[in-house]
């Protein structure tokens, strides 16, 4: 995570930077939930100085992968039952409605971009190292951001991604010790066909079902103080 070489990019855009890596490396587990981020050291790590890092820091907070705690520093967001409902509950609000949106905007590219991001997903099915599941994170992020590309509103698009990101920080802990989960490009094929046959009911129930049902197996995980935690939606 050596960005030595980014000291040229202007304070926001190395900021921008740091708040991705360590957003991606939280996500991933290499920061443990509840876990302490010590500034020095991740100024070490970086290659930069306090202040994009703090800002980038103040940028997760926001986000809600990062708690600020006074006079103390940071720490990573720790996980809880509490938490990954809410996640759920919203990110099953905001995408089926930016879903509805896009079938109702998209246009012939949309819909090539939906098919093609499909194939690479299901090109990648057999996750069996962490290159593959490196690749089939990035293409399955990928077809949930194409399904609702089309939908015309930035903001959403926004929300849309945080949440997916909060979500995935629980979906990845949990494929780290599970095996791959069948049902989701099943789930993945139906939702596309769905859109692209301009039937947002179907489309939308499937991708609410797709996410709750998610959401209950890590629940359901996370009661049993079960971790990591399982691949999903």
């Amino acid at each position: 995570m050596d960005l030595s070489q980014a000291s040229e990019q202007s304070g926001q855009t190395l900021s921008t930077t740091i708040a991705t890596t360590l957003r991606a490396a939280i996500s991933n587990g290499e920061f443990a939930p509840g876990s302490k981020l010590r500034l020095d050291e991740l100024r070490v790590m970086f290659g930069v100085s306090l202040s994009p890092l703090r800002e980038a820091l103040s940028r997760l907070s926001a986000e809600g992968f990062v708690v600020m705690e006074d006079q103390r520093g940071y720490r990573v967001a720790p996980i809880s039952e509490e938490n990954l409902e809410e996640v759920t509950k919203l990110r099953a609000m905001v995408e089926t409605f930016a879903l509805r949106e896009a079938i109702q905007n998209g246009d012939d590219r949309w819909e090539g971009e939906v098919v093609a991001s499909l194939y690479r997903l299901n090109k990648l099915e057999k996750v069996e190292d962490t290159a593959d599941r490196s690749a089939w994170e990035a293409a399955h992020r990928d077809l949930h951001y194409r399904l609702i590309s089309a939908c015309r509103m930035p903001l959403l698009l926004s929300f849309s991604s945080m949440l997916h990101d909060l979500n995935d920080r629980y979906r990845r802990l949990f494929l780290a010790a599970r095996p791959f989960d069948k049902t989701v490009r099943r789930e993945h094929t139906d939702i596309c066909n769905a859109a692209l046959e301009r039937d947002a009911e179907l489309a939308c129930g499937i991708m609410r079902e797709h996410i709750e049902r998610t959401g209950a197996n890590i629940r359901k995980a996370l009661l049993k103080k079960d971790q990591p935690l399982k691949q999903a939606a």
